[in-house]
């Protein structure tokens, strides 16, 4: 039964139209989050164990986590905490692959948070007809992250900044975990990661 449960991946708690599994709302320390790229993680990494390890970039790199979620756990687990993969939502893709990603991201924060890993979901979305699902699968008052880069395009800003008003509305998180500048329009509480082409390396402005 416990394959069976793998293949069809509802062994977590499932929530909304589209039985995303459930991201639980967990206690993060803020001043610790130091954001690292996934493709700097390494086993045995003493070096920065304190990181928090961030999936901000193109799927390809990470989508295996998903069909072989068990391959890179001895890896991950020595981290502090890990933000869910940011698997892509265009407006253009067709509906059932953007609720395939929102599933896929809330699936792997779940098995890793039954693991005991720290997890803070990623949050991301496409139109509003995205809205019907983007949103589900994380508890009310978490500590979320969203990223701006390449967001800065007005008609992109524009369904970017209308995406955002509603998860504020709908997970009311305690906090915002920003990859990237910031909008001015953005409101709530906002801790920002400026974006760095050098991967892996703290940087401010």
């Amino acid at each position: 039964m416990e394959n069976l449960k793998h293949i069809v991946r509802n062994q977590f708690t499932n929530v909304g139209k589209f039985d995303m599994p459930l991201i639980k709302n967990q206690y993060i320390d803020l001043n610790e989050i130091k954001l690292m790229k996934f493709s700097n993680a390494r086993y045995s990494d003493v070096k920065n164990k304190n990181k928090t390890i961030q999936f901000f970039t193109y799927d390809y790199k990470f989508n295996y986590l998903y069909s072989k979620s068990g391959l890179a756990v001895e890896k991950l687990k020595q981290y502090y905490c890990l933000l869910t993969p940011d698997f892509s939502l265009y407006a253009d893709m067709p509906l059932a692959l953007q609720i395939k990603n929102t599933f896929k991201n809330r699936w792997l924060g779940a098995y890793w948070q039954s693991l005991g890993l720290k997890v803070i979901p990623t949050v991301g979305w496409s139109d509003e007809r995205s809205f019907d699902f983007c949103f589900d699968g994380i508890e009310d008052g978490s500590i979320v992250a969203v990223s701006t880069h390449g967001n800065k395009r007005a008609k992109v800003k524009d369904a970017f900044m209308l995406g955002y008003n509603k998860m504020l509305k709908i997970i009311k998180p305690s906090a915002i975990i920003c990859y990237s500048r910031p909008f001015s329009e953005m409101q709530g509480n906002i801790i920002t990661f400026p974006y760095n082409h050098h991967e892996g390396k703290e940087v401010w402005w």
